[in-house]
């Protein structure tokens, strides 16, 4: 693992650990103030409708500002913000929780043009055959770290208050923000004679145009939906109502998705060449368990299974998404890849910020249940799609 691969993952992984941190404290505090599914969804929703705007205009910056610097000072503007949000929650009631959306908002809108970023740099900093390895560690080690953070993050509040927690959100986040610029500037051909309108088209073309990143922008629309049941806002009211055990399942059933995301990168390190000669059948593999899985969480009742079903979730989740990773990767050259990741950036915040929303909603109205059923079926209409497109899904050769 080269110097730059260690920063610019160590530099995540830090500000992931504190990204689960806040979200915690965030969504607890709005639904102890309002006891309601649907405000706590609001907080995804915001999240990902910020994050939508953001990856909508970041390619104008992507001419103009050096990739490593987008990454680094959008963690620089995290840290700020977030001191500001501490102090905000101080005064926070039932009658003024709403304000902080505001801050909510701004963070991940940095956060929106972090994201396709870290994808961007990887290619930039590890050699194409070492690929499948590098995107198989880096989401072993993030999803390490959700895994533990999200066992451990419902335990803090026993301990620390909200507001105590947002600060050591922002210890981690300064950390991470140094490392991040130390990372070495990339080559990055920049785009001539563009206005702004065109930058902000190049990626949605390269997407039209690319038949493999069409089909795959047609499957996150779906899987994204699908996904929306397993935001920490939707899945808690799963705990209360259909497990019916108390708060400290709802780390555990993430900690137990997270593990099974650590297990699928495992494999997906230790047998690339396995997986490299079969992407196609692995993304289908992958669509169709999870599928199968989220039926049976869906009608499960049995706190020790659901365990083991959320676990399976995350296992089948990686083994199709690390493969489906190194096909966008190798599917253009590197020179376009950051707005071609800016672009399925803008269709998976946007449709999760909205289907997170419409997921709480259904919630409160047909029973938590119900929306893991639909969820399932969408995943089924994924495994289809891809079954009859697996051939698009290969490892490309092209000079990069």
């Amino acid at each position: 693992m080269n110097r730059n691969f260690a920063l610019l993952l160590s530099g995540q992984s830090l500000a992931n650990i504190g990204d689960v941190l806040y979200m915690v404290s965030i969504i607890s505090t709005i639904f102890a103030l309002t006891d309601s599914a649907t405000a706590a969804s609001f907080v995804p929703f915001t999240i990902t409708s910020s994050m939508f705007v953001s990856s909508i205009l970041t390619p104008i910056l992507i001419g103009k500002v050096n990739l490593k610097w987008l990454l680094a000072g959008s963690q620089i503007g995290k840290t700020i913000l977030l001191v500001v949000l501490g102090f905000m929650l101080i005064g926070l009631t039932a009658s003024n929780y709403y304000i902080i959306f505001l801050i909510i908002a701004m963070i991940a809108f940095l956060d929106g043009c972090a994201n396709p970023m870290m994808q961007t740099l990887i290619p930039h900093y590890v050699k194409p055959d070492r690929l499948i390895q590098a995107n198989g560690l880096a989401e072993t080690v993030y999803q390490f770290i959700q895994t533990v953070m999200w066992f451990a993050g419902s335990l803090f509040l026993v301990f620390l208050s909200a507001y105590q927690l947002i600060w050591v959100v922002g210890g981690l986040f300064i950390l991470s923000s140094f490392s991040l610029c130390l990372l070495e500037n990339v080559s990055h051909r920049k785009p001539e004679h563009k206005g702004k309108v065109a930058q902000i088209k190049a990626g949605w073309k390269t997407l039209y145009y690319t038949p493999v990143l069409r089909k795959i922008a047609w499957i996150d629309f779906f899987a994204t939906i699908a996904g929306t049941v397993w935001i920490a806002a939707i899945l808690f009211i799963f705990v209360s109502d259909a497990l019916q055990v108390g708060e400290q399942w709802w780390g555990f059933i993430n900690g137990s998705f997270f593990l099974g995301l650590i297990l699928g990168s495992v494999y997906c390190i230790k047998y690339s060449s396995f997986v490299e000669r079969r992407i196609g059948a692995f993304i289908f593999t992958g669509s169709f368990a999870s599928f199968l899985v989220t039926i049976l969480f869906s009608i499960n009742s049995i706190p020790i299974f659901a365990l083991f079903l959320s676990l399976c979730i995350g296992l089948f989740g990686q083994i199709k998404g690390i493969p489906q990773q190194t096909v966008i990767q190798t599917s253009v050259p590197k020179e376009q890849l950051a707005t071609v990741y800016t672009s399925l950036g803008a269709i998976s915040t946007g449709i999760f910020g909205v289907a997170s929303l419409m997921m709480g909603v259904l919630a409160d109205l047909f029973g938590i249940r119900m929306v893991f059923v639909f969820s399932g079926i969408l995943l089924l209409i994924v495994s289809m799609m891809v079954y009859r497109s697996r051939k698009l899904f290969v490892r490309n050769e092209m000079e990069r």
